[in-house]
């Protein structure tokens, strides 16, 4: 008995996949049925519609965008067996993220793609990208928010663009591969476990978070002024994590005063393998111990970033934020 054809919505955003070449610059201007006509196979693999949701580089792309794009899906999720997002590659991990966070216990493939060159260039990954991310959204027991680039498979809270030209331009941050793509076939290294719920979309994202870079003699009077503006401040530390500590105590002193205002901080790491660890070194543990701060340990900042955005969204209580960043989600921390 023949298979009925799997039905794909395309949600096009914009990119270096759709961008040409003006006297600016590359800016997106290719419309996506002309973008899918450059790989005339994907006919042959499911039914195909397409929503233009913008035409934007993905620089431009905010939370606004996330939150209009999971709507989208929310919209059409009963209608359609899986989902391909074109999407620049320059944010493409924070999209990624924000939507593992905005659709969890989804069954069906949402897949994040794109391109380094334009499709319409003699070389170019766009048309691999493509035809690899029709065969995953079409596939069988495919599932969740994933980032499909040059024939890897990443879960959405994993990816990170580790190269700003190369074809090979994601990895997958401390946690295997979903999966890789291999002669048109779906080669999965985690299975994923099938949902007795049923898949839940979220409505709302606080984007009143600030990342603050540690350097060398940086200075805490900074605090001060975030503390004004900011509902969260997610503090990127040296090495496995801590705070410069001074002879005036600034740093300690201004970190207490933002806990006791009832704003939350997160400790990660800038380097990028391997994660935090704050009980190593004097200058993590003595913070962590005495404050109880939340440690993001081997999650990426692209997830930390909209994970806090989602939670602080639903909660401002601190107990319950901590709780829910620790729930993993989409494969996001392993502790």
């Amino acid at each position: 008995m023949k298979r009925e054809r799997k039905k794909v919505l395309v949600i096009a955003t914009g990119g270096t996949i759709a961008s040409k070449k003006t006297k600016d610059g590359l800016s997106p201007q290719i419309k996506p049925e002309i973008i899918l006509n450059y790989v005339p196979d994907i006919k042959e693999i499911c039914n195909v519609d397409i929503i233009q949701l913008f035409n934007i580089d993905s620089t431009n792309m905010t939370p606004k965008h996330w939150l209009k794009v999971a709507q989208t899906i929310e919209k059409n999720y009963e209608k359609y067996d899986g989902f391909v997002i074109l999407h620049g590659t320059d944010t493409m991990a924070y999209t990624a993220a924000a939507l593992s966070y905005l659709i969890q216990n989804v069954e069906k493939p949402i897949v994040l793609t794109g391109a380094q060159q334009p499709i319409d260039r003699d070389i170019t990954d766009a048309k691999a990208n493509l035809l690899n991310s029709f065969l995953y959204a079409a596939g069988e027991n495919n599932g969740g928010v994933v980032v499909l680039f040059d024939n890897s498979v990443i879960s959405g809270t994993r990816a990170r663009k580790t190269r700003t030209k190369s074809f090979h331009a994601f990895s997958s941050i401390d946690f295997p591969e979903l999966a890789i793509m291999r002669d048109g076939k779906t080669i999965p290294y985690i299975k994923k476990e099938k949902s007795l719920r049923k898949p839940t979309f979220y409505h709302s994202l606080n984007t009143n978070i600030f990342v603050l870079k540690l350097i060398p003699g940086v200075d805490a009077t900074i605090f001060p002024y975030l503390k004004e503006h900011y509902d969260a401040i997610i503090i990127e530390s040296f090495g496995v994590g801590g705070v410069p500590f001074s002879e005036n105590n600034s740093f300690i002193d201004a970190i207490e005063d933002w806990i006791k205002s009832g704003k939350t901080i997160v400790m990660t790491t800038q380097v990028p393998h391997e994660g935090s660890d704050m009980a190593v070194y004097k200058v993590g543990y003595k913070i962590k111990e005495k404050y109880e701060l939340i440690e993001a340990y081997d999650m990426t900042l692209e997830a930390v970033v909209t994970k806090l955005m989602w939670i602080l969204g639903k909660t401002k209580e601190s107990e319950e934020i901590k709780k829910m960043f620790y729930t993993p989600v989409n494969y996001d921390i392993l502790i």
